[in-house]
């Protein structure tokens, strides 16, 4: 029903041909009826810009942890540059961090050695079947699936701390002593042989890590990474 509304309304904006403000708390109804979006917490603009863009470069955990279904995983790691390359010491593993994350945000380089926050999104973290590639894998044991026909999510315990968003409404992610609050989720594909309890290894995309300071929360990246129209709004 509610994709039929959407459908409809999107119709009669179109038909209609004018600028609509429309207000909703309902991140999927911004994302599809949106050609741009605002982000407001608490009365504050957090960001505003094109529904892909909001995915794909959240400003700040708020923005990160809101937008996307399931939520983008939100990690405190540590940044460690040493002989051997860049990686994240998580728990007792570690993830590579390629070249091109420097490149595309260079204060990055800036972190090296401290605590920064590394955002994943699920679809990121998938089975790693036969990939063997360094530094790209990291071993837990499922916790909880959910099997939703066209993929299953898996809960895993990254061995980190979540980091909190400031959405009330994220009560997984602000450690609030449920069970279920240190787990991480991972999406693998609808007819992978997965079970509660396995040990599995999962194959996280380096390409596609978001970084965030852990202090502030502030997206580490330049500012010119926003679309052009946009930069001045």
């Amino acid at each position: 029903m509610r994709v039929k509304i959407r459908a409809e309304i999107s119709r009669i904006q179109a038909d209609l041909g004018v600028t609509t403000l429309y207000v909703t708390h309902d991140q999927v109804e911004a994302m599809t009826l949106g050609h741009r979006v605002a982000v407001i917490r608490d009365g504050l603009l957090q960001q505003v810009d094109t529904p892909q863009r909001l995915y794909d470069r959240p400003d700040n955990l708020f923005v990160a942890g809101f937008i996307g279904s399931p939520a983008m995983n939100l990690w405190h790691v540590q940044l460690i540059n040493d002989e051997s390359g860049s990686w994240l010491q998580v728990g007792d593993q570690k993830l590579g961090v390629p070249k091109a994350a420097f490149v595309e945000r260079p204060r990055l380089s800036g972190y090296s050695g401290r605590e920064v926050i590394v955002g994943i999104r699920p679809e990121d973290i998938t089975s790693a079947g036969d990939d063997t590639l360094d530094g790209h894998h990291l071993t837990t044991t499922v916790g909880l699936l959910e099997a939703l026909g066209s993929e299953i999510l898996i809960h895993i315990d990254p061995g980190v701390p979540l980091a909190a968003t400031g959405d009330p409404d994220m009560g997984e992610l602000s450690g609030d002593g449920d069970a279920l609050s240190d787990l991480a989720i991972a999406e693998f594909g609808p007819r992978d042989p997965v079970s509660v309890g396995d040990q599995v290894t999962l194959a996280v995309d380096l390409d596609r890590l978001h970084f965030f300071d852990a202090e502030d929360g502030e997206a580490i990246w330049d500012r010119t990474h926003r679309d052009p129209d946009l930069v001045s709004t």
